[in-house]
């Protein structure tokens, strides 16, 4: 059987790459010509040029395919031009699902995310029956991602069998672009984090999160959400739980929402005159304004899906970000009784 992943150069997809390989499928990525490859060294996967917006290169990269992960996403919380983002993760979804609907495949798994659940619903943490609106969504990217689950979903009534999952916030090792948290753990290596503010996240070990998409091709039930989650964590929590792994100070002194949001409007315009990407983006202080914990009790239930302890997974990302020169000199943290806790 022949699968289909896209997004398997990025985080999340090269541990779904990874696992569907391990477990002796066929595995065909697409890519983009310009793709860095390195991330699936030693995994043997056959190579698939091509762009979601290419109608036709998704129709070439189908032939033969049983099964589609769409892990592809464009994650950015700032883009010099926002239409990209909607272009990447909207329209290049909806070409994907039409052509994987010509192709016939068996199972299609959508991989959205967890803000299109995580929205504030009273006293209750949010799960699979949250339906939030697109005003709802803060910023380009969380908007983009709604909008095209909308799609996945709109697919599945039509007859494509299409199972979403919405991983939470993913940590360990291989996030090489970095993604926003992943700067975030990288920030706290290099100690450009004096302060904190008072959010917080669900973590997942990313291959877990891989796991759960596996799961979900061969149990989900078509047209459902499943929720891929770990350990629910305030910020603060998560940086101390980084001090304990590392042995680094972690940061003790809390701001407020409003002044961590003024300064990430004064590093806009800063950034904006010097053409560069800002270090403080606006669209993820905003976000941070309410928790984003969850309940995902489903995909445990109906999975048959579980997670291994985050703290584990956040060592694996130090070790690996300190082995690949990310955060200075390569080395490697010891494994202590407080950090494997």
């Amino acid at each position: 059987m022949t699968t289909l992943v896209t997004g398997a150069t990025g985080f999340v997809g090269s541990h779904v790459a990874r696992q569907l390989a391990a477990a002796c499928e066929s595995v065909r990525v697409l890519v983009r010509a310009n793709s860095r490859r390195q991330t699936l060294d030693g995994v043997s996967v056959e190579w698939a040029e091509g762009d979601l917006r290419d109608e036709a290169s998704l129709d070439r990269a189908l032939r033969g395919v049983r099964r589609v992960y769409h892990v592809a996403a464009d994650y950015r919380l700032w883009a010099k031009h926002p239409q990209e983002i909607y272009e990447n993760n909207v329209t290049g979804t909806k070409n994907l699902l039409a052509a994987a609907l010509r192709a016939r495949v068996e199972r299609f798994v959508y991989t959205s995310t967890v803000a299109t659940i995580a929205v504030p619903r009273g006293s209750t943490l949010p799960d699979e029956s949250n339906r939030a609106s697109v005003d709802e969504m803060v910023g380009n990217y969380k908007k983009s991602k709604l909008l095209a689950e909308q799609e996945a979903l709109r697919a599945a009534h039509e007859g494509l069998p299409v199972v979403i999952v919405n991983p939470t916030t993913p940590v360990g090792p291989g996030d090489w672009k970095p993604t926003p948290t992943g700067r975030i753990i990288l920030d706290f290596l290099l100690g450009r984090m004096p302060a904190y503010v008072d959010t917080g996240l669900n973590f997942v070990a990313v291959e877990d999160a891989a796991r759960g998409h596996l799961l979900a091709a061969e149990r989900g039930k078509i047209g459902e959400r499943y929720l891929l989650g770990g350990k629910n964590m305030t910020l603060k929590e998560l940086l101390d739980t980084l001090g304990r792994i590392t042995g680094l100070a972690a940061p003790t002194r809390q701001i407020p929402h409003g002044v961590a949001l003024m300064a990430a409007y004064a590093d806009a315009a800063f950034s904006r005159a010097r053409g560069r990407e800002p270090r403080i983006p606006v669209e993820g202080v905003r976000i941070a304004r309410h928790k984003m914990f969850v309940n995902d009790a489903r995909a445990r239930r109906e999975l048959g899906y579980d997670s291994t302890p985050v703290e584990a997974a956040l060592e694996r990302a130090v070790n690996w970000y300190r082995e690949n020169g990310y955060a200075g000199t390569p080395q490697r943290v010891q494994v202590t009784r407080a950090s494997a806790a």
